[in-house]
């Protein structure tokens, strides 16, 4: 009777708890993106040239690449509960650096804590495919990647207007209280989860390489989303500068609703769990790659600086946010289709290969601005997701 009672605990996951989990990921991940459009304020204010802009996004992304590689497999031997509460307080603090410094090192080597302390949304999303049942582990997973995906594309534009309203430090700030009063939250109301394996941290961390090497799938999916990721990154970093500059001559407020409008690419994110959950995440995948080529087409073709021009690249974010979201979403069902004992160890892969490609767009970004402009950025940007096309093609059905 307790066990069955369990059980039903186990797989039929509330829907406060979803909502929570979506919540808090999209919170945690925001942190990630409040520099974006921000880069070039920030710079200006703390001594940065503009070659280095980039190294701001840059660097918190390095950072959570790190947490995901050497904090998340953690998930798999630690109380999860505990190791997001202690993430995010390590968040906290680098957020309350970054508010109060002028000092451009120390900025940066705050931004790279900032990306390692938000791992923990790669705690919380295996979370959530632990409660669920396989049945509706995609739409759980898309719910919950809804929320996460939220945060990063509100992101964007919250910063914008903070800044705007106040100052590019404001935005540091806020979050910090946010994380702090989400850390105790989470804390309270979390149930806890204590991982069964018994193998120990450098065991950990070995058995990774030899999943990688042992899951086909895992290796495919990240390289799919890698290549995605990195021109989401690069299109994100580099249209701020478009949009401000002599072409457009954008506030930070109009740029702030600019960003917004992708937000409706997030509605992806669900559809493509429930596809996944129908057994069609091979042709969705085509089509959410294709998605993200056509994206970063549009505005190569059509360069003005007419309504025609907004239009395109209104039409741009929202096709480029929602295939990068699909594609994010069906490779996380995918992988959390595997063993139960290895989820946290196969997500920290999955999401550090894929970010290691964001964090490859982001350098980019600022070179090739600088270099050639939007439309040097725009053709750096195509390449990653016609490879990503072209490796799907040699999918087995």
């Amino acid at each position: 009777m307790i066990a069955s009672k369990k059980q039903v605990i186990e797989k039929n996951i509330p829907t406060w708890l979803t909502m929570l989990l979506a919540t808090a990921c999209g919170i945690i991940v925001a942190n990630l993106y409040y520099a974006q459009p921000l880069v070039g304020l920030i710079s200006s204010s703390i001594g940065l040239s503009a070659s280095s802009t980039g190294l701001i996004v840059t660097l918190t992304q390095i950072g959570y690449v790190v947490g995901l590689l050497f904090i998340v497999p953690l998930g798999d031997i630690v109380e999860n509960r505990r190791l997001v509460v202690l993430s995010l307080l390590l968040t906290a603090v680098a957020l309350i650096v970054t508010a109060m410094t002028k000092n451009p090192m120390l900025f940066l080597a705050a931004s790279l804590f900032i990306g390692l302390g938000s791992v923990a949304t790669q705690v919380l999303v295996p979370f959530a495919s632990y409660l669920a049942s396989e049945s509706t582990r995609g739409r759980v997973v898309g719910n919950v990647m809804s929320g996460l995906l939220l945060g990063i594309m509100l992101s964007r534009p919250l910063s914008s207007l903070v800044a705007d309203f106040f100052s590019w430090q404001a935005i540091f700030a806020l979050s910090a209280t946010a994380v702090i009063v989400l850390a105790i939250l989470l804390s309270k109301v979390l149930p806890a989860r204590r991982p069964t394996a018994s193998t120990n941290y450098v065991a950990l961390l070995v058995s990774m390489w030899h999943l990688l090497r042992t899951t086909p799938i895992l290796r495919r999916r990240a390289a799919y989303h890698a290549c995605v990721f990195a021109t989401f990154s690069l299109f994100w970093t580099t249209v701020p500068l478009l949009l401000s500059g002599p072409v457009f001559h954008f506030s930070q407020k109009e740029i702030a609703l600019y960003a917004l409008v992708g937000v409706a690419g997030a509605i992806a994110a669900p559809a493509a769990g429930r596809l996944a959950d129908r057994g069609w995440t091979r042709p969705a995948t085509g089509i959410a790659l294709g998605i993200v080529i056509v994206s970063v087409l549009l505005p190569l073709m059509i360069q003005t600086n007419s309504p025609i021009g907004i239009t395109v690249l209104v039409i741009s974010a929202i096709l480029l946010d929602a295939g990068v979201s699909a594609n994010l979403v069906l490779g996380q069902r995918a992988i959390f289709s595997l063993g139960p004992e290895i989820r946290s160890r196969l997500n920290g892969l999955f999401m550090a290969i894929f970010f290691f490609g964001g964090a490859l767009g982001s350098a980019l970004s600022g070179w090739a601005y600088t270099s050639g402009g939007w439309s040097a950025a725009l053709w750096i940007g195509i390449i990653f997701p016609i490879i990503a096309l072209l490796y799907y093609a040699t999918e087995k059905k």
